[in-house]
Protein backbone atom coordinates (compact mmCIF):
# COMPACT_ATOMS: atom_id res chain seq x y z
CA UNK A 1 0.00 0.00 0.00
CA UNK A 2 1.37 3.79 -0.42
CA UNK A 3 0.28 6.50 1.19
CA UNK A 4 0.55 10.45 0.07
CA UNK A 5 0.36 13.31 1.71
CA UNK A 6 0.91 17.04 0.41
CA UNK A 7 0.99 20.12 2.52
CA UNK A 8 1.04 23.89 0.88
CA UNK A 9 4.17 26.42 0.75
CA UNK A 10 3.10 29.41 2.29
CA UNK A 11 3.92 33.72 2.59
CA UNK A 12 4.29 35.34 5.38
CA UNK A 13 2.53 39.15 4.95
CA UNK A 14 2.84 40.22 8.52
CA UNK A 15 4.26 39.76 12.09
CA UNK A 16 6.20 37.36 11.23
CA UNK A 17 9.16 36.58 13.75
CA UNK A 18 5.97 37.80 16.58
CA UNK A 19 5.72 33.85 16.52
CA UNK A 20 8.63 33.38 17.67
CA UNK A 21 8.86 31.90 21.82
CA UNK A 22 9.91 33.69 24.18
CA UNK A 23 7.82 37.02 22.86
CA UNK A 24 4.80 35.41 21.86
CA UNK A 25 4.57 34.03 25.04
CA UNK A 26 5.14 36.68 26.97
CA UNK A 27 3.78 39.20 25.30
CA UNK A 28 1.97 37.74 22.48
CA UNK A 29 2.05 37.00 18.88
CA UNK A 30 -0.12 37.75 15.55
CA UNK A 31 1.16 36.57 11.87
CA UNK A 32 -1.10 36.97 8.69
CA UNK A 33 0.10 34.50 5.88
CA UNK A 34 -1.72 32.29 3.13
CA UNK A 35 -0.74 29.12 1.52
CA UNK A 36 0.25 29.12 -2.14
CA UNK A 37 0.54 26.67 -4.70
CA UNK A 38 3.73 25.37 -3.54
CA UNK A 39 4.11 22.15 -2.25
CA UNK A 40 6.15 19.53 0.53
CA UNK A 41 5.18 15.76 -0.31
CA UNK A 42 5.62 12.69 1.50
CA UNK A 43 4.80 8.64 0.43
CA UNK A 44 4.79 6.05 2.29
CA UNK A 45 5.07 2.76 1.20
CA UNK A 46 4.50 -0.38 3.30
CA UNK A 47 5.38 -3.86 3.50
CA UNK A 48 9.56 -3.51 4.22
CA UNK A 49 11.63 -5.57 6.12
CA UNK A 50 13.49 -2.15 7.54
CA UNK A 51 12.65 1.55 7.52
CA UNK A 52 14.17 3.95 5.04
CA UNK A 53 13.89 7.30 4.17
CA UNK A 54 14.66 8.91 1.03
CA UNK A 55 15.16 12.74 -0.33
CA UNK A 56 14.14 12.83 -4.13
CA UNK A 57 15.21 16.46 -4.30
CA UNK A 58 18.87 15.74 -2.64
CA UNK A 59 19.34 12.18 -3.87
CA UNK A 60 19.46 11.08 0.01
CA UNK A 61 18.75 7.63 1.30
CA UNK A 62 18.91 6.91 5.52
CA UNK A 63 18.38 3.29 6.58
CA UNK A 64 18.14 1.47 9.67
CA UNK A 65 16.56 -1.68 10.48
CA UNK A 66 13.59 -2.76 11.91
CA UNK A 67 14.93 -3.26 15.45
CA UNK A 68 17.54 -0.48 15.44
CA UNK A 69 17.15 3.24 15.48
CA UNK A 70 18.02 6.14 13.35
CA UNK A 71 21.14 7.80 13.53
CA UNK A 72 21.04 11.13 14.12
CA UNK A 73 23.90 12.59 11.78
CA UNK A 74 22.72 16.08 9.77
CA UNK A 75 20.97 13.76 7.25
CA UNK A 76 17.54 14.18 7.14
CA UNK A 77 17.42 14.31 11.16
CA UNK A 78 14.32 16.52 11.05
CA UNK A 79 12.06 12.91 8.56
CA UNK A 80 13.98 10.87 11.30
CA UNK A 81 12.50 13.21 14.39
CA UNK A 82 8.67 12.06 13.24
CA UNK A 83 9.37 8.42 12.38
CA UNK A 84 11.15 7.75 15.40
CA UNK A 85 8.39 9.50 17.31
CA UNK A 86 5.39 7.79 15.58
CA UNK A 87 7.35 3.98 15.98
CA UNK A 88 8.08 4.88 19.88
CA UNK A 89 4.45 6.33 20.04
CA UNK A 90 1.84 3.87 17.77
CA UNK A 91 4.12 0.67 17.54
CA UNK A 92 5.48 0.90 13.92
CA UNK A 93 6.79 -2.72 13.56
CA UNK A 94 6.77 -3.00 9.82
CA UNK A 95 8.63 -1.65 7.80
CA UNK A 96 8.24 1.36 5.29
CA UNK A 97 10.08 3.17 2.45
CA UNK A 98 9.45 7.55 3.36
CA UNK A 99 10.32 9.50 0.21
CA UNK A 100 9.81 13.23 0.68
CA UNK A 101 10.17 15.83 -1.96
CA UNK A 102 9.22 19.55 -1.56
CA UNK A 103 9.19 22.61 -4.15
CA UNK A 104 11.37 25.03 -2.38
CA UNK A 105 14.71 24.17 -0.78
CA UNK A 106 15.24 24.84 2.88
CA UNK A 107 16.14 28.77 3.17
CA UNK A 108 13.17 29.74 0.60
CA UNK A 109 11.83 31.21 3.12
CA UNK A 110 8.40 29.73 2.41
CA UNK A 111 8.03 27.49 5.17
CA UNK A 112 9.16 24.43 3.88
CA UNK A 113 10.85 22.49 6.24
CA UNK A 114 7.77 22.51 8.39
CA UNK A 115 5.28 21.98 5.29
CA UNK A 116 7.43 18.78 4.77
CA UNK A 117 7.02 17.54 8.15
CA UNK A 118 3.10 18.72 8.03
CA UNK A 119 3.45 16.20 5.18
CA UNK A 120 4.43 13.36 6.63
CA UNK A 121 3.07 13.19 9.99
CA UNK A 122 -0.31 13.63 7.72
CA UNK A 123 0.61 10.66 5.79
CA UNK A 124 1.77 8.73 8.80
CA UNK A 125 -1.29 9.26 10.96
CA UNK A 126 -3.40 8.04 7.71
CA UNK A 127 -1.46 4.62 7.94
CA UNK A 128 -2.43 4.49 11.43
CA UNK A 129 -6.07 5.75 11.28
CA UNK A 130 -5.28 8.59 13.86
CA UNK A 131 -7.99 10.65 13.81
CA UNK A 132 -6.10 13.69 14.04
CA UNK A 133 -7.64 17.67 12.82
CA UNK A 134 -5.40 20.55 11.58
CA UNK A 135 -4.86 21.74 15.14
CA UNK A 136 -3.47 18.54 16.07
CA UNK A 137 -0.88 17.94 12.59
CA UNK A 138 0.19 21.80 13.43
CA UNK A 139 1.08 21.50 16.95
CA UNK A 140 2.96 17.98 16.98
CA UNK A 141 4.58 19.19 14.04
CA UNK A 142 5.63 22.42 16.01
CA UNK A 143 6.83 20.20 19.33
CA UNK A 144 8.83 17.45 16.97
CA UNK A 145 10.54 19.91 14.78
CA UNK A 146 11.00 22.88 17.16
CA UNK A 147 11.43 21.03 20.76
CA UNK A 148 12.81 17.13 19.86
CA UNK A 149 14.75 18.27 16.80
CA UNK A 150 15.93 21.59 18.12
CA UNK A 151 15.40 23.67 15.32
CA UNK A 152 15.01 27.19 16.03
CA UNK A 153 12.08 29.01 14.63
CA UNK A 154 8.57 30.24 15.40
CA UNK A 155 5.04 28.78 15.06
CA UNK A 156 3.18 29.95 11.89
CA UNK A 157 5.18 27.52 9.51
CA UNK A 158 2.97 24.56 11.08
CA UNK A 159 -0.28 25.74 10.96
CA UNK A 160 -0.23 27.45 7.65
CA UNK A 161 0.41 24.06 6.33
CA UNK A 162 -2.22 22.36 7.97
CA UNK A 163 -5.29 25.05 7.43
CA UNK A 164 -3.99 25.76 3.98
CA UNK A 165 -5.67 29.40 2.75
CA UNK A 166 -5.64 33.04 4.41
CA UNK A 167 -4.98 33.04 8.03
CA UNK A 168 -5.10 35.20 10.66
CA UNK A 169 -2.73 33.41 14.05
CA UNK A 170 -2.49 34.69 16.81
CA UNK A 171 -0.40 33.36 20.02
CA UNK A 172 -0.72 33.87 23.46
CA UNK A 173 -0.09 32.06 26.63
CA UNK A 174 1.29 29.37 24.69
CA UNK A 175 -1.55 28.60 23.02
CA UNK A 176 -2.53 29.05 19.05
CA UNK A 177 -5.64 30.31 17.58
CA UNK A 178 -6.23 30.25 13.48
CA UNK A 179 -8.44 32.59 12.25
CA UNK A 180 -9.31 31.67 8.82
CA UNK A 181 -9.88 34.75 6.46
CA UNK A 182 -13.01 34.25 4.00
CA UNK A 183 -11.51 36.79 1.75
CA UNK A 184 -14.02 38.43 -1.61
CA UNK A 185 -13.02 36.16 -4.71
CA UNK A 186 -12.37 39.66 -6.20
CA UNK A 187 -10.18 40.34 -3.54
CA UNK A 188 -8.13 37.41 -3.63
CA UNK A 189 -8.16 37.91 -7.98
CA UNK A 190 -6.83 41.67 -7.43
CA UNK A 191 -3.93 40.44 -4.55
CA UNK A 192 -2.83 37.94 -7.08
CA UNK A 193 -2.82 40.45 -9.65
CA UNK A 194 -1.19 42.64 -7.80
CA UNK A 195 1.87 40.95 -6.45
CA UNK A 196 4.92 39.72 -7.95
CA UNK A 197 6.99 37.39 -6.81
CA UNK A 198 10.39 36.81 -6.93
CA UNK A 199 13.76 34.21 -6.04
CA UNK A 200 16.91 36.35 -5.20
CA UNK A 201 18.94 33.35 -4.27
CA UNK A 202 20.99 33.75 -1.17
CA UNK A 203 19.96 31.11 0.67
CA UNK A 204 19.42 32.36 4.77
CA UNK A 205 19.65 30.20 7.89
CA UNK A 206 16.67 31.19 9.53
CA UNK A 207 18.01 29.37 12.65
CA UNK A 208 21.01 32.13 12.85
CA UNK A 209 18.32 35.05 12.39
CA UNK A 210 16.02 33.73 14.88
CA UNK A 211 18.98 33.23 17.38
CA UNK A 212 19.97 37.18 17.09
CA UNK A 213 16.19 37.84 17.55
CA UNK A 214 15.38 35.77 20.27
CA UNK A 215 18.79 37.50 21.90
CA UNK A 216 17.58 41.26 21.60
CA UNK A 217 14.52 40.49 23.21
CA UNK A 218 16.10 38.17 26.14
CA UNK A 219 18.88 41.06 26.69
CA UNK A 220 15.75 43.81 26.50
CA UNK A 221 16.93 45.47 23.59
CA UNK A 222 14.45 48.26 22.95
CA UNK A 223 14.28 48.78 19.09
CA UNK A 224 13.90 45.33 18.65
CA UNK A 225 11.29 45.13 21.10
CA UNK A 226 9.24 47.88 19.88
CA UNK A 227 9.57 47.02 16.49
CA UNK A 228 7.94 43.34 17.35
CA UNK A 229 5.70 45.25 18.90
CA UNK A 230 4.59 47.33 16.04
CA UNK A 231 4.95 44.60 13.44
CA UNK A 232 1.98 42.67 15.94
CA UNK A 233 -0.18 45.76 15.17
CA UNK A 234 0.52 45.96 11.90
CA UNK A 235 -0.50 42.33 11.50
CA UNK A 236 -3.94 43.89 12.58
CA UNK A 237 -3.57 46.48 10.30
CA UNK A 238 -2.84 44.17 7.31
CA UNK A 239 -5.64 41.81 8.14
CA UNK A 240 -8.47 44.50 8.26
CA UNK A 241 -7.44 46.14 5.00
CA UNK A 242 -7.66 42.35 3.30
CA UNK A 243 -10.72 41.82 4.78
CA UNK A 244 -12.65 45.05 3.79
CA UNK A 245 -10.69 44.82 -0.16
CA UNK A 246 -8.09 47.54 0.62
CA UNK A 247 -5.71 46.49 -1.73
CA UNK A 248 -3.40 49.74 -1.63
CA UNK A 249 -3.63 50.65 1.86
CA UNK A 250 -2.41 46.91 2.36
CA UNK A 251 0.62 47.45 0.30
CA UNK A 252 1.49 50.70 2.21
CA UNK A 253 1.20 48.77 5.31
CA UNK A 254 3.46 45.91 3.64
CA UNK A 255 6.15 48.70 3.24
CA UNK A 256 5.83 50.32 6.75
CA UNK A 257 5.93 46.20 8.28
CA UNK A 258 9.29 45.67 5.94
CA UNK A 259 10.50 48.76 7.78
CA UNK A 260 10.58 47.35 11.22
CA UNK A 261 11.31 43.82 9.92
CA UNK A 262 14.53 44.85 9.75
CA UNK A 263 15.29 46.39 12.99
CA UNK A 264 14.38 42.85 14.76
CA UNK A 265 17.66 41.47 14.16
CA UNK A 266 20.98 42.18 12.05
CA UNK A 267 20.75 39.79 9.19
CA UNK A 268 17.14 39.77 8.15
CA UNK A 269 18.24 42.37 5.06
CA UNK A 270 21.64 43.17 3.27
CA UNK A 271 22.73 45.54 0.52
CA UNK A 272 21.87 43.89 -2.16
CA UNK A 273 18.18 43.09 -0.71
CA UNK A 274 17.93 46.62 -0.13
CA UNK A 275 19.15 47.71 -3.21
CA UNK A 276 16.14 45.42 -4.58
CA UNK A 277 13.42 46.36 -2.66
CA UNK A 278 14.66 50.27 -3.46
CA UNK A 279 14.54 49.85 -7.07
CA UNK A 280 11.60 47.96 -7.38
CA UNK A 281 10.30 50.81 -5.65
CA UNK A 282 11.20 53.21 -7.95
CA UNK A 283 9.71 51.46 -10.81
CA UNK A 284 6.23 51.48 -9.11
CA UNK A 285 6.24 49.03 -6.48
CA UNK A 286 4.26 50.33 -3.03
CA UNK A 287 5.94 47.58 -0.61
CA UNK A 288 6.81 44.28 -0.23
CA UNK A 289 9.45 42.02 2.11
CA UNK A 290 11.56 38.73 2.37
CA UNK A 291 9.43 35.80 3.17
CA UNK A 292 10.29 33.75 6.27
CA UNK A 293 13.10 35.00 8.27
CA UNK A 294 15.11 36.98 6.09
CA UNK A 295 18.41 37.02 4.57
CA UNK A 296 17.30 35.56 1.19
CA UNK A 297 15.86 33.50 -0.69
CA UNK A 298 11.98 34.63 -1.64
CA UNK A 299 10.94 38.34 -1.88
CA UNK A 300 7.68 39.20 -2.98
CA UNK A 301 5.94 43.19 -3.95
CA UNK A 302 2.53 44.62 -3.81
CA UNK A 303 2.26 47.14 -6.82
CA UNK A 304 -0.68 48.83 -8.72
CA UNK A 305 -1.00 46.35 -11.99
CA UNK A 306 0.08 49.18 -14.44
CA UNK A 307 3.45 49.06 -12.89
CA UNK A 308 3.38 45.37 -12.89
CA UNK A 309 5.60 44.99 -15.92
CA UNK A 310 8.30 47.62 -14.97
CA UNK A 311 8.45 46.35 -11.40
CA UNK A 312 9.14 42.52 -13.00
CA UNK A 313 11.90 43.77 -15.59
CA UNK A 314 13.22 45.74 -12.43
CA UNK A 315 13.73 42.77 -10.45
CA UNK A 316 15.09 40.71 -13.44
CA UNK A 317 17.68 43.51 -14.02
CA UNK A 318 18.95 43.32 -10.52
CA UNK A 319 19.67 39.58 -10.97
CA UNK A 320 16.16 38.25 -9.73
CA UNK A 321 14.05 35.30 -11.36
CA UNK A 322 10.13 36.56 -10.85
CA UNK A 323 7.92 33.45 -10.47
CA UNK A 324 4.15 32.57 -10.88
CA UNK A 325 2.58 31.75 -7.75
CA UNK A 326 -1.07 31.79 -6.95
CA UNK A 327 -3.06 30.78 -3.54
CA UNK A 328 -4.18 27.72 -2.02
CA UNK A 329 -7.23 27.21 -0.32
CA UNK A 330 -6.62 23.26 1.05
CA UNK A 331 -4.31 22.46 3.89
CA UNK A 332 -2.46 18.97 3.82
CA UNK A 333 -4.06 16.40 2.67
CA UNK A 334 -3.62 12.80 2.42
CA UNK A 335 -4.99 9.61 0.23
CA UNK A 336 -3.97 5.91 -0.72
CA UNK A 337 -3.24 4.10 -3.01
CA UNK A 338 -3.92 0.35 -2.66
Amino acid sequence: MIIRARAPLRISFGGGGTDVPPYCDERGGAVLSAAINRYACASIETGKNEFSIRSLDYDITVRCGLEDSFIFDGQLDLAKVVLTFFRKEYGLNGGLDVYLHNDAPPGSGLGSSSAITVALISALADLNKLPMDSYQIAELAYQLERKDAGILGGKQDQYAAAFGGFNFIEFENGTTVVNSLRLKPETIFELEYSLIFAYIGGQHVSSHIIEKQVNNYRTGKMDSIEAMDRLKQLAYDMKNALLTGKLMLFGELLDEAWKYKKKMADGISNAYIDEIYEEAKKAGAIGGKVSGAGGGGFMFFMCDPRCRFAVQECIARQGGEVVNLSFEKNGVRSWRLE
